[in-house]
């Protein structure tokens, strides 16, 4: 398939709003695949990104593209093929090669390609198709149930593998998959509330409350002596983290599956900051040596699999009773069933008084709904927090001079992409400054006077106290009093909060009806 295919799909899903329009747009480029040679590379790019989880390429690379061809001539394979061997180049030299590369690549792409291609390349094609449409248009193009096609993909953690399943095997491929120990599954998202009283009408009564530790986010395998620790990203970093294989490893079970969180506590019991953590699990973080060495501590809230029983399909009651008999108590989240709104106001105060984040109210009859964000989990937090994606940054003014501080920052939306709410350049410490003056000039995709514009990779955790209405911003919207608390580098740009959760907070302007 020739990849002017894609990038005129993609143009075309872009244009509308429509579910069903964009899922029949997929549908028509999945009945052009004939033998299905490139389907797994074709659902990859519908969905916006490369197979490749890293390639090396950065904006500086992409800079100054060379002209574009007049023809076009590039298929997908040889894109596909371009980018294995671009994600291979290390050692000496591999700075040049891969810059030719690159630049022989684009050379054969025709305008639109190129434009394509790049958005690939930095995941910026999010406005076009979606996961969900994918597995949708993927259900109707093999006439299989999409539930088949969603559940194949959780627990493969990939759209792209469910494919190639249905491809092979048909609804009976599909239904041969089952939770594999050692294989990452999709986590379990949570819904946000600004109150007891929110969450409580979305969980519903009796309710668990759990503790939100504001720690890194892990699934455990552990397969006999084997232990694999991934992140909600479902990468692998099971050797960054040893006290947690240790802990794992000193229970008296051959096969578990552990969803939780990975965190240090203070001497006082209190939990450590964020940062402290993300220093021995993330690498974009320059934290100093003394935090990089605090001792980390599991904590789990949920249970996948055990000793042969798969638990993914029964309720959080079953699931929490399972824990109890399986893991020491220090191990599990601090946790309460509460009866009433009055019990989960009383037990959030008291844990946000004790240091952490917040709670997580939970329905007691809910499955693990792996890979979507469900109201069988609602978070709540003590202050209006969202996730958010730095787009452009500017160079600041005064003692800020020749740093990058007034940060421009946008919210997800389906259809339109990232759209701005607003700036801030509060809470940034000098070493804050220090790190994303770095960090964005990596990312710099074009500069203005006193603007530099960035990929859209990096998600910011935004404490504000409330919005207001403007006209200003595409979204509607504008953040008032916006601070940084921190930055997420656990969290992808896919992960961030979308327009409509921000929008909700507003009281003048209804929800999805931006100006």
């Amino acid at each position: 398939m020739l990849l002017e295919r894609l990038a005129n799909t993609w143009g075309a899903l872009g244009a509308t709003r429509s579910r069903l329009a964009k899922r029949d747009l997929i549908v028509a480029v999945l009945a052009d695949l004939g033998d299905g040679d490139d389907l797994e590379t074709v659902v990859s790019y519908l969905i916006g990104s490369l197979r490749q989880r890293r390639t090396g390429v950065g904006g500086r690379s992409l800079g100054d593209l060379p002209a574009p061809a007049t023809v076009a001539t590039l298929t997908v394979a040889e894109v596909h093929e371009a980018f294995e061997a671009i994600s291979a180049l290390a050692g000496p030299g591999s700075v040049a090669v891969r810059a030719a590369a690159v630049e022989a690549l684009f050379a054969r792409a025709t305008g639109p390609e190129q434009h394509f291609l790049r958005g690939l390349v930095f995941g910026e094609l999010r406005q076009g198709a979606s996961e969900a449409a994918v597995q949708e248009a993927l259900a109707v193009a093999y006439e299989v149930p999409v539930a088949a096609v969603r559940r194949a993909a959780m627990l493969r953690s990939s759209t792209v593998a469910a494919a190639a399943l249905l491809h092979a095997g048909g609804l009976a491929a599909l239904e041969s998959v089952g939770l594999a120990v050692g294989t990452a599954v999709q986590p379990m998202l949570a819904a946000s509330e600004p109150d007891p009283a929110a969450a409580v009408e979305r969980s519903g009564l009796p309710a668990m409350v759990d503790a939100k530790l504001d720690g890194i986010r892990v699934q455990v395998h552990r397969d006999g002596a084997a232990v694999r620790v991934f992140t909600r990203s479902l990468d692998d970093i099971t050797a960054r983290l040893p006290e947690v294989v240790n802990a794992v490893l000193a229970l008296p079970h051959q096969r578990l599956v552990l969803d939780g969180e990975v965190l240090a506590l203070r001497d006082d019991g209190r939990p450590e900051v964020f940062q402290a953590v993300a220093s021995r699990t993330m690498s974009s973080l320059d934290v100093p040596a003394a935090e990089r060495r605090l001792p980390l501590r599991p904590f789990f809230f949920d249970v996948l699999h055990a000793d042969g029983r798969d638990f993914l399909d029964v309720s959080l009651r079953e699931r929490a009773a399972a824990m109890e008999s399986l893991l020491p108590a220090d191990l599990i989240v601090p946790r309460v069933v509460a009866t009433s709104t009055e019990e989960v106001e009383t037990v959030f105060a008291d844990w946000v008084g004790q240091g952490f984040e917040g709670v997580v109210v939970k329905n007691l009859d809910a499955p693990y709904a792996a890979g979507r964000r469900s109201s069988g989990w609602v978070k709540l937090k003590p202050r209006h927090t969202f996730d958010l994606v730095v787009v452009a940054v500017e160079w600041g003014h005064g003692r800020r001079q020749g740093w990058l501080s007034n940060l421009h920052l946008a919210a997800r939306d389906p259809d339109r992409g990232f759209v701005m709410l607003g700036k801030t350049f509060k809470g940034l410490t000098d070493e804050t400054l220090r790190w994303q003056t770095e960090h964005f000039l990596g990312l710099e995709t074009r500069r203005t006077r006193g603007v530099v514009f960035v990929e859209p990779t990096t998600v910011v955790e935004i404490a504000i106290d409330g919005l207001q209405v403007s006209t200003r911003y595409p979204g509607g919207v504008a953040l008032r009093f916006a601070r940084v608390l921190r930055y997420r580098p656990d969290k992808s740009a896919e992960e961030a909060d979308l327009l409509e959760t921000v929008r909700a907070l507003s009281p003048v302007l209804p929800v999805g009806e931006p100006e």
